[in-house]
């Protein structure tokens, strides 16, 4: 029987908690946070951006984190060109190691350093599956569309056993639509991990580009795939980081909701273009 993620149009609401935004660059390290006004062992995650964005591509997002009791920062860091993957997942981890060792919002907000979490999207997807191999202070990781990178995220799952959300395309040959091949990416996952599929979504419609990045083809959001995202990141992290039993939905391998689905074993085998007879993989 599939769970039921009740709870999905709840937590695509904003959430309780009044946001405070604040500036990662006072670290050295460039970027936002953004924070609840007040909260004590707070869990908290660190978010990597796609290729050609900065963390105003996803000031919504963060915000509705926040909102909902969870701290959260973006790096600014690898936005050019021809950026380093490598680098950038040093970044990610060095973000969470900052949020976990200091007091924000005036000194009224705490992170537990036992409820860390790393997410991002497209190359920050990738991203935050190469931070997160070896990672032992990790809970859990969310890889939103995940792109390809370069040591690959793919390779690097073998040796990934923290807990991982995997949100892919609504397409039928996603490594043709999201070279990332996200379906791949969960399919390696040596830890448990589970794969959602979202309805019109694809790497492309989650960031909040602007008309420029549009017009230069980099982006085409869509605001039901945004919203639907926010949901299963903040539902996944408030189960996973926290422990909120409300949410263990949103952590079942084989959930659905309004425009979500999810692939596993079999299903999930076929959309990466693998056999389990060929890989000698197991498929949670």
């Amino acid at each position: 029987m599939s769970a039921n993620l009740k709870k999905l149009s709840a937590l695509s609401q904003r959430g309780p908690h009044r946001v405070l935004e604040g500036d990662l660059g006072y670290t050295g390290l460039p970027g936002k946070v953004y924070t609840p006004a007040e909260g004590s062992n707070l869990p908290a995650v660190a978010f990597g951006h796609d290729w050609m964005r900065t963390a105003d591509n996803y000031t919504a997002t963060l915000r509705h984190l926040a909102s909902w009791g969870i701290v959260v920062a973006a790096p600014d860091t690898e936005t050019g060109f021809n950026p380093d993957h490598a680098g950038f997942a040093s970044d990610l981890e060095t973000t969470l190691q900052i949020l976990a060792g200091v007091r924000l919002g005036n000194g009224n907000v705490t992170v537990s350093p036992g409820k860390l979490g790393l997410a991002g999207h497209g190359m920050g997807g990738g991203a935050a599956v190469l931070a997160a191999v070896n990672n032992e202070k990790l809970n859990a990781v969310a890889a939103v569309f995940p792109a390809a990178t370069a040591p690959s995220a793919i390779e690097a799952a073998r040796n990934l056993y923290v807990s991982g959300m995997v949100i892919g395309p609504d397409k039928d040959a996603d490594a043709l639509f999201d070279p990332g091949n996200p379906s791949a990416l969960a399919y390696n996952w040596a830890g448990e991990v589970v794969y959602r599929v979202v309805k019109k979504g694809n790497q492309q419609s989650f960031a909040e580009d602007g008309l420029g990045k549009r017009l230069l083809g980099l982006g085409a959001p869509k605001r039901s795939v945004q919203t639907t995202v926010r949901a299963l990141l903040t539902g996944y992290f408030l189960h996973q980081l926290d422990g909120n039993k409300k949410y263990d939905d949103f952590s079942q391998p084989n959930a659905k909701g309004k425009a979500v689905s999810s692939l596993r074993n079999d299903e999930l085998a076929k959309r990466a273009g693998l056999t389990a007879q060929s890989s000698g993989l197991t498929i949670r």
